[in-house]
């Protein structure tokens, strides 16, 4: 159980101790800063542990925000800090320090505020945070907006409080605050106006975040389901089950900031179990269309992979600029521009809505698959999606190519790690080193891009099991070797990954259709699938920062060029009945390595506490 240290003289009628345990601390009061530093040296060292000052008057929702949000080792607000177990040594320090100035007791003399919220020099919590503000220790502090936390230095000042306190509803605030502050139309005015009432009655009920993101895939399965029937109320009740499914994943994240309650784990799951309910879902649309005669498994696995590299493209491009400061991202005219639009109200939502977010994306299929047919719907998906992909891509090297930015060392790794490299584009990438190094700073993107044409094209244009195919991958694997010779800084060197990401997922997809056998294409769907897991896998580690996969698994699966040459090898060697069966293969040998070692790293980092990383401003 956490503790707090209550400090200074109690305040009569205070509801202080009473809104602590409430939030689930131990209270223990402290005369001053020795017996504050008594306290807390009896804490014990796994446990949080907050200063308070007694004579603080705010809303809960404060408290709440300043002293329970498991994502910040150190936090605080005014008269409060805290510190995770992690954090607890620069805690220790920071009220030593203050003791041994004289703060053992509380100083006479302190001005008086002019208004409620102002920090107060007597207040001892404050002191320790000014204490680890001068230590450099990274110290959280929430936007409180309209909430009050204050420690008021006489009664006048603390009737103003208590006013301030009432005036402002505080369980409309953390309903309001509950919601994504940027999220797409149709999440903002169709789903959270009311899912945000089923997260509070979640929270009310115990039911946690990770349970809800669990029934939201269920739910999505079900969908897949009902779709997979192939008759005209299966896809009526996979369209309602799909909506049903979105509201749910709306409401799990709605939950964990409602009540607080982040998690490594459960952002790992809500950020994989999206992607696994979509891509379930075209795959239950495919196995229905199948059952009316019709094969749109071509389809569902180019809206997959579409689907996929633009995710890449995000990724990567937000990795390339995540060290970039404020003025450095913003220099370019198209940037200015952006900024002119968001001044009229509506062509934000219009912009966000032409992006196909996630609640637009999911709405569309939904009503698509009750109303028309699977052939239909992937036709409109695949259009909505290619335009998004094309106005997002162009913006964004619009963006690149007129900024003045610098690429640090950090997003070169980054970069790197998502390119996937294997011992093949390795090694190679050694020798190419020193002439790649003189050659001009668009190469990367461009030798990759060539690259993934060659093998692509080679799949795509010739019969299944020349040579050809073979040829192109091994173009694919040297250009893809000179692509990540020399560490990715350049402006455009962002979309090495995409491009890298489309080839190999539009190899297999090409010579999975030019194999014409039935079985072919859902095996190959397969292997995307897994394959892209480990690619969004990546993704989710390097933001929360713990680095790419080990260097053991993007071997022993090949890395992206291993791969492609695998399966271009493989199409030469084998009939298109054995080159489906091998496609299965590989599919399941993928999943299997990719999974285990996943779910053991990220159960691991649970356990340990690591940091959770929750997406509040992406609704792809």
């Amino acid at each position: 159980m956490p503790t707090a240290i209550l400090t200074g003289q109690p305040v009569p009628g205070s509801s202080i101790e009473s809104e602590l345990r409430s939030l689930g601390f131990d209270v223990r009061l402290a005369s001053g800063t020795d017996d504050t530093e008594t306290l807390l040296a009896r804490v014990p060292a796994g446990e949080r542990v907050a200063v308070v000052d007694a004579r603080f008057v705010g809303h809960p929702h404060a408290l709440r925000l300043g002293l329970t949000d498991p994502r910040f080792p150190l936090a605080a607000i005014p008269g409060a800090v805290t510190a995770q177990p992690d954090a607890r040594q620069a805690l220790t320090r920071a009220v030593a320090r203050e003791n041994s100035a004289g703060g053992g007791t509380a100083r006479e003399g302190a001005p008086e505020r002019a208004e409620p919220g102002v920090e107060d020099a007597d207040s001892l919590a404050d002191r320790i945070t000014a204490a680890l503000d001068a230590d450099g220790a990274d110290v959280h502090r929430p936007e409180l907006g309209s909430l009050v936390a204050a420690v008021p230095a006489d009664p006048q000042a603390r009737n103003e409080a208590r006013q301030a306190v009432a005036a402002v509803d505080d369980e409309a605030v953390r309903l309001k605050s509950a919601v994504k502050a940027r999220d797409g139309f149709v999440t903002t005015f169709f789903i959270s106006p009311y899912s945000r009432y089923i997260a509070r009655w979640c929270a009310r009920r115990g039911l946690t975040p990770n349970q809800v993101t669990t029934a939201s895939l269920l739910t999505a399965l079900i969908a897949a389901g009902c779709a997979a029937t192939g008759t005209r109320g299966g896809f009526v009740a996979a369209g309602v089950l799909l909506i049903a499914s979105f509201v749910l994943d709306c409401t799990d994240g709605q939950l964990a900031r409602y009540s607080l309650q982040y998690s490594t784990l459960g952002a790992w799951l809500d950020a994989t179990f999206d992607r696994a309910k979509e891509y379930a879902y075209y795959a239950g649309l495919a196995l229905g269309a199948a059952r009316g005669g019709d094969d749109v498994w071509a389809l569902a696995l180019g809206a997959m992979v579409l689907q996929t590299c633009r995710h890449v493209v995000d990724f990567s491009f937000n990795e390339a600029n995540a060290d970039s400061t404020a003025a450095t991202a913003n220099t370019s005219p198209t940037a200015a521009l952006s900024d002119k639009l968001d001044s009229v109200g509506w062509t934000v939502w219009v912009r966000r809505m032409i992006v196909l977010p996630i609640g637009e994306r999911w709405a569309m299929i939904a009503v698509l698959t009750a109303l028309t047919t699977p052939r239909t719907t992937f036709y409109a998906l695949l259009i909505g999606c290619a335009f998004a992909a094309t106005y997002t891509t162009a913006g964004r090297v619009l963006r690149s190519l007129t900024r003045r930015a610098t690429r640090t060392d950090r997003a070169a790794k980054a970069l790197a790690d998502l390119a996937d490299s294997g011992p093949l584009a390795e090694t190679a990438a050694k020798g190419f080193g020193r002439a790649a190094r003189k050659l001009p700073g668009f190469t990367a993107p461009v030798v990759a891009l060539l690259g993934g044409l060659a093998v692509v094209a080679a799949a795509a244009l010739t019969d299944f099991g020349g040579p050809w195919t073979v040829a192109g991958a091994i173009v694919y694997v040297l250009t893809s070797a000179l692509a990540v010779a020399r560490p990715l800084k350049g402006a455009l060197d962002w979309l090495v990954p995409p491009f890298f990401r489309a080839a190999e997922y539009g190899t297999v997809l090409a010579l999975a259709a030019k194999a014409d056998v039935n079985g072919a294409l859902p095996a190959a769907f397969g292997l995307v699938s897994a394959v892209a897991y480990h690619h969004y896998d990546t993704v989710y580690r390097i933001r929360g920062g713990a680095g790419a996969p080990p260097q053991w698994l993007v071997r022993t699966v090949g890395g992206h060029e291993g791969r492609t040459l695998v399966i271009a090898v493989l199409a030469v060697l084998l009939t298109a009945t054995q080159f489906k069966v091998a496609l299965t293969v590989l599919a399941v040998a993928v999943a299997l390595v990719v999974l285990v070692e996943s779910i053991r790293f990220w159960v691991a980092a649970h356990k340990v506490g690591a940091p959770a990383v929750h997406d509040e401003g992406e609704p792809a």
